[in-house]
């Protein structure tokens, strides 16, 4: 076993194709079967279904543990050469969309100024596909909704974020200045799907009050929640962050009282050292915060910088 066949086997199982996990890797085909194959003969089991392209069962034990070496020869990598003072190596970031909108240009912009060598990768996608990306090892930080179950991870607070009710032009709540959940019981809102932590705080706070809240639309997707209320379809209920800055038209953003705010913070996983360009990244991700969360109404950081 060695390291170009557990490669070769990770790009097929991702990219569900053996031509594709080829040019991905910048090789042929044939090579790629031939890493997989040697490596089904020592393991002696089937790990790509020749059918489908999809791993079997056993090869999706063996993908999990595979891309956990991969990372630890990149974290090698990169951590000799941060011993010859050039942090380098690719860190894979994983962000819920409404903090990416407004943090991921001023991180970008303090690594390319400060450490040119180092490559950012950004997914943009929901908590809990985020948690499920940052266990399988396919990112190595993940900026998620809190509170989080998943105890492979480690997780420090980032900062901390109203919830509000944000209603279009011509909505009958558009003209009130705060609102209780009780009221809001009495109207369809736009609500994120169930199960996500958002959704389950505002779902906990209706029970404490005897109430339960009426979804027009749920989704699983803060910005298209908050999309579909700026088009006028319906008034929602959002952390303060997802507003874009400078956004016109008629809607209005009104306080919901008697509910808790929402909390953001840094994942990542309980196994492994960061490599020395993972350390960067995360330590610039809590510089940005810290200077530049509070630009953001409604937006409060609780980032622990280093001493």
């Amino acid at each position: 076993m060695d390291r170009k066949q557990l490669r070769a086997f990770v790009a097929v199982a991702e990219h569900r194709s053996f031509s594709a996990g080829a040019r991905a890797l910048g090789t042929v085909q044939s090579n790629v079967s031939a890493h997989i194959a040697r490596l089904e003969k020592e393991l002696g089991v089937t790990l790509i279904d020749r059918a489908t392209n999809d791993p079997t069962d056993e090869g999706r034990a063996v993908l999990e543990r595979a891309r956990r070496i991969e990372a630890e020869f990149e974290a090698l990598d990169a951590d000799v050469a941060s011993l010859r003072d050039v942090v380098s190596g690719s860190v894979r970031i994983g962000a819920i969309g409404t903090t990416a909108r407004w943090l991921v240009a001023p991180l970008l912009t303090s690594v390319t100024d400060r450490y040119p060598e180092i490559r950012v990768i950004v997914l943009d996608a929901t908590t809990s596909s985020l948690v499920l990306n940052l266990v399988s090892g396919t990112i190595d930080l993940a900026i998620v909704n809190l509170p989080i179950d998943e105890p492979d991870l480690i997780v420090e607070p980032l900062f901390d974020e109203d919830r509000i009710l944000i209603v279009p032009a011509g909505h009958p709540l558009h003209d009130r200045d705060s609102i209780t959940l009780v009221e809001l019981a009495g109207h369809d809102l736009l609500l994120e799907a169930r199960g996500t932590a958002f959704r389950d705080v505002l779902d906990a706070a209706a029970a404490e009050q005897g109430i339960e809240l009426r979804p027009k639309a749920e989704l699983d997707g803060m910005r298209l929640l908050a999309s579909l209320v700026f088009a006028g379809f319906g008034a929602g209920i959002v952390p303060a962050s997802a507003i874009p800055p400078n956004l016109g038209g008629g809607w209005r953003r009104i306080p919901v009282e008697g509910v808790p705010g929402r909390s953001v913070g840094l994942a990542r996983r309980r196994r492994g050292l960061l490599t020395a360009a993972q350390r960067v990244v995360a330590d610039l991700i809590r510089h940005t915060i810290a200077e530049g969360a509070g630009d953001v109404p409604g937006v409060y950081p609780t980032v622990r910088l280093p001493s």
